[in-house]
């Protein structure tokens, strides 16, 4: 092989690895390939090939990429949960209360499905500022000739900004994606019934507050049910389909035939506190902030993450999401539990960086890491002084090892709690809902991998090593005994 030749792997493998982190080892196999069948003659090349292919088959990575973005994927989208006896709901106009990015967004998808939206705000300023949204979003795609003029045209035509609740009189389906909070909430439940049909459903876009209680607002609480998009909802294919205590089959039903018609994946989950897909992405980011308080380098907490196959670390990821989001969530939530709230490591941080230290997140330029308008986003040189870093550090993969085993131990309590309805809803929900990563199946997945036997026993050592929220379920105890699995293959 040539020198240059040899310059040319050597840059590609380590591009690769940038890319990768050594997570997926198809592209690292095809590089191989052509490396050492360079060297040799055509049959001896085609013999290397085929050994790489059935390393690569055989491997538990492309078990858990086949089982859950092709099998299980396939079931979501085939609506295989959803209740045989309801007739299909073919839908034609829809309302969306609240024009903010969210509604905008979810505006813009049933449009671009070809569905007429009633988008309803405040004002009518505010209404056409979520229709401009759809109209940016359209001259980009227009701009890479993906769409004709007159297509996005016939796009924008079927969203209809308002401020006037009459205009919902016809909708058979209104998405309320307003502030989360209860009383407004309840305000537009109510003025939106007084207009829609009988028949018609209403859903809340919220991502915390139980459905259940939502519901008490309405008139028709059979009729009233969760639908959870994820941001940017024109672009993120997940929503998690949540019913309340009094939602019915029929209504389960229509929903589900609602986010197959504008393009999206659906997964059903019962009613509770964060549901399903908030409730464990939290335990991501609570176990980076209590990585933290340990004293543990925030670069290594973050690090660990992105090579653990997480998009972001923990700590971005909370200043992306809003490290105030977090603690106001910490606090609604002792709130209401009273007594039974579990105080956490995290809720000491966020509390720390919101009310003392003013660090609200990305939003505000200033969280874990600062945000220079002329220069890339850096950790803030202060977390030191608040948060003090041991002289021993731990290893990367005991970092990894804490940040992923707890969202899939969270993911069999909710499991367990009849949070879940099935464990392919949640591999599912959690490789498109915030992004885990697809190498390891999902958290169940991840468990299916590792064996039953061998996660709890790496849980019980967390346990005693970090506290009790790593403590393994007793179902899951059960299913080590009896050598069973969440999976067949």
């Amino acid at each position: 092989m040539t020198p240059a030749g040899m310059q040319t792997f050597m840059a590609g493998n380590a591009m690769l690895r940038e890319k990768t982190h050594d997570n997926y080892p198809a592209p690292k196999h095809i590089l191989s390939c052509v490396f050492e069948g360079m060297q040799t003659d055509i049959d001896t090349g085609l013999a290397i090939e085929t050994r790489y292919f059935v390393n690569l088959v055989r491997s538990p990575v492309a078990k858990n990429m086949i089982r859950s973005l092709f099998f299980f994927m396939q079931e979501a989208n085939k609506l295989a949960r959803r209740p045989k006896d309801v007739p299909a709901q073919k839908y034609t106009k829809i309302g969306m209360l609240g024009a903010g990015m969210m509604g905008a967004g979810i505006a813009h998808a049933a449009a671009t499905a070809g569905l007429e939206v009633v988008l309803l705000d405040s004002t009518k300023e505010n209404a056409e500022k979520g229709k401009t949204y759809s109209a940016k979003l359209l001259e980009k795609r227009v701009a890479k000739s993906q769409l004709s003029q007159d297509g996005a045209a016939a796009v924008l035509a079927r969203i209809k900004p308002t401020a006037d609740y009459r205009d919902l009189a016809g909708c058979e389906l209104v998405v309320e994606a307003v502030f989360e909070d209860r009383a407004l909430k309840a305000d537009v439940t109510k003025k939106t019934e007084a207009v829609i049909g009988k028949d018609a459903l209403f859903a809340s876009n919220t991502s915390t507050l139980p459905i259940t209680g939502l519901a008490e607002a309405s008139a028709r609480p059979a009729n009233f049910i969760g639908l959870h998009f994820f941001s940017p909802a024109d672009k993120m294919p997940l929503v998690e389909i949540i019913m309340g205590k009094q939602t019915s089959q029929q209504t389960l039903a229509r929903s589900m035939d609602f986010v197959r018609a504008i393009g999206k994946t659906p997964i059903v989950v019962n009613d509770a506190r964060g549901f399903y897909t908030s409730r464990v992405f939290g335990t991501y980011l609570s176990e980076g902030m209590a990585l933290l308080q340990e004293g543990v380098a925030p670069a290594l907490i973050d690090n660990a993450g992105r090579l653990a196959g997480m998009p972001v670390g923990p700590l971005a990821l909370a200043d992306e999401v809003s490290i105030e989001l977090v603690h106001k969530i910490a606090r609604q939530t002792k709130a209401d539990l009273g007594d039974k709230y579990v105080p956490r490591a995290a809720d000491q941080v966020a509390a720390l960086m919101v009310e003392k230290l003013n660090r609200l997140g990305k939003k505000s330029g200033h969280g874990f890491y600062e945000y220079p308008a002329d220069a890339k986003k850096h950790l803030w040189p202060g977390l030191a002084e608040h948060f003090p870093v041991k002289a021993e550090q731990p290893s990367l993969e005991q970092v990894v090892e804490r940040l992923m085993l707890i969202q899939s131990l969270e993911t069999v309590r909710c499991l367990e709690e009849g949070v879940l309805t099935s464990p392919q809803d949640a591999d599912v929900g959690a490789i498109l809902g915030w992004g885990y990563p697809p190498f390891r199946g999902g958290p169940i997945g991840q468990i299916h991998t590792m064996g039953v036997a061998n996660f709890v026993a790496a849980c019980d050592r967390l346990a005693e090593q970090c506290g009790e929220r790593f403590r393994p379920t007793e179902g899951l105890r059960k299913k080590a005994e009896e050598g069973a699995q969440f999976f067949a293959v």
